[in-house]
């Protein structure tokens, strides 16, 4: 058993992250739409047709966004924004040609990074494995170049369970492949409720099924990517920090037999089951596979998470089998190291909810380690084009991202 309480007083003022990802607001009834290119730098962007000289483009126009990165750059994304629940909200395209179809006012532009961030990198974008609803379910890896049967490291993203995407985790994927010890694959999932545009609301046991089925995914495809199937560890932020939890101590939960449609019953049946394989034999592999992970800034107690269930809400069992506080193993039965971080100045997740999961994690003689991030306000592990979250992550994320990689290295070598 291992504990340790760090603070790290770094007397850096609190830097918030106002960019989200890919919900966006409703389109427009009308055109023309205004469109404003926001000037990049280390790169070039022209759109086609070009803009017009009033800055508007008829409704369904759809524009190439062809980027051109300055020399020792490369391009990160482009992207284009609206004004949404987060303050402006992006979708992004990580291609040098890129379509975007005019419908509604958006702001267009690019972000480039150094060549050397992403010299030692294969990336593949958009692997899909699952479609359970209106969304395709899809996955990145990050494989450093020459990767033969490494550890893999799962990232699950954040943003209330409702917004974002893989995207959003990519400067955090980048940073733990840095020295080649890593493939990194980052997941995405349905959006809970009815944000997907799916009929069926989307219950918080459903997403969990799907990061459950994407990382039976990964492990499936593992090899592909120069990774090692066998040792798997998880990570995730804010959302993606309750996910991730989850998905690393509950995957003995994972069965056919439905989750709370019989009286007591709750079994997590993973949204991708690779052919030939029965859900029982994709449980075992993923409980052996599933080695540490690093829950960041998440939400772990059935008291603080939202069912999004009606028929569920007041159902405190159905609450406590979506809580990975609930479900914490004894180490002597299966041992799950875990690696939590929050920053001293987060207004969303309290030192509170994370020590009482921490304490939990000592109860149960697992391994645990909580480092409390002097300056640091909820999600500075996010990436996204603007340049405030950029700044957030080059103060904290990139530091504690290495941190992290330690801590796996510990755990899966």
């Amino acid at each position: 058993m291992h504990t340790i309480r760090l603070l790290a007083a770094t007397g850096l003022s609190l830097v918030l992250c106002a960019s989200a990802a890919a919900q966006t607001a409703p389109a427009q009834a009308s055109g023309p739409f205004t469109v404003t290119l926001v000037p990049p730098t280390h790169g070039r962007v022209t759109l086609t047709p070009a803009l017009p000289a009033d800055g508007k483009y008829p409704a369904g126009t759809v524009v190439t966004v062809t980027t051109t990165p300055d020399a020792g750059y490369a391009l990160d994304s482009a992207w284009y924004s609206v004004p949404g629940r987060f303050g402006q909200m992006y979708t992004e395209g990580m291609t040098q040609d890129w379509k975007v179809t005019i419908d509604r006012d958006k702001r267009i532009g690019a972000s480039f990074v150094e060549q050397s961030v992403v010299d030692h990198l294969t990336v593949t974008h958009d692997v899909v494995f699952a479609k359970p609803g209106v969304k395709a379910l899809k996955y990145d890896v990050y494989s450093p170049k020459g990767a033969r049967n490494l550890p893999v490291i799962v990232i699950v993203h954040g943003g209330g369970w409702t917004a974002n995407d893989e995207d959003i985790m990519r400067g955090l994927a980048r940073e733990l492949t840095r020295g080649g010890r890593f493939v990194v694959a980052s997941l995405d999932y349905r959006w809970a409720g009815t944000e997907d545009g799916d009929a069926t609301p989307n219950t918080m046991a459903n997403l969990i099924e799907d990061v459950f089925g994407g990382i039976a995914h990964i492990v499936e495809h593992a090899a592909q990517y120069g990774g090692d199937p066998t040792r798997i560890g998880i990570t995730g932020d804010s959302a993606g920090g309750h996910l991730s939890a989850a998905a690393s101590l509950m995957p003995n939960m994972i069965g056919s037999r439905g989750f709370g449609t019989t009286p007591g019953v709750f079994e997590f049946t993973p949204s991708y089951i690779p052919q030939g394989r029965t859900v029982e034999q994709v449980r075992d592999q993923l409980t052996a596979a599933i080695k540490a992970a690093a829950p960041s800034y998440g939400v772990f107690s059935a008291a603080r998470l939202n069912p999004y269930s009606e028929a569920h809400a007041k159902d405190q069992a159905w609450k406590d089998a979506i809580a990975p506080l609930s479900h914490i193993p004894k180490a002597s039965e299966r041992a799950v190291p875990q690696f939590l971080t929050r920053g001293t100045n987060d207004k969303l997740i309290t030192n509170a909810d994370v020590t009482e999961f921490l304490d939990a994690l000592v109860q149960a003689g697992q391994r645990a380690e909580y480092i409390q991030v002097g300056g640091a306000g909820h999600a500075f592990f996010d990436w996204k084009p603007d340049e405030q979250t950029k700044a957030t992550f080059q103060r904290y994320g990139v530091y504690y991202a290495e941190a992290m990689k330690n801590f796996f290295i510990s755990t899966l070598y």
